[in-house]
């Protein structure tokens, strides 16, 4: 970056700023996830919200990846 900042070691436990910006980004994340329950059901998103569970794992081992998922993911 060509802006001054810095890097904070668990800045979410320091600093009650990141520590929000934590619980919202992660809020929003969950909701997102919920609403691609409608469209991709079969991988259960709604339940694990994208995080890699077992069930998510199987969901893309048996029907491979959506144009949601990240193409790191694996």
């Amino acid at each position: 970056f060509d802006i001054p900042h810095s890097s904070i070691i668990r800045g979410d436990q320091k600093e009650a700023c990141i520590s929000a910006a934590s619980v919202i980004a992660k809020v929003s994340r969950d909701r997102l996830m919920r609403g691609f329950e409608g469209a991709f059901s079969e991988y259960g998103f709604s339940d694990h919200k994208g995080y890699g569970t077992a069930e998510h794992y199987a969901a893309l081992k048996r029907l491979g990846a959506t144009s949601v998922h990240r193409p790191t993911f694996l």
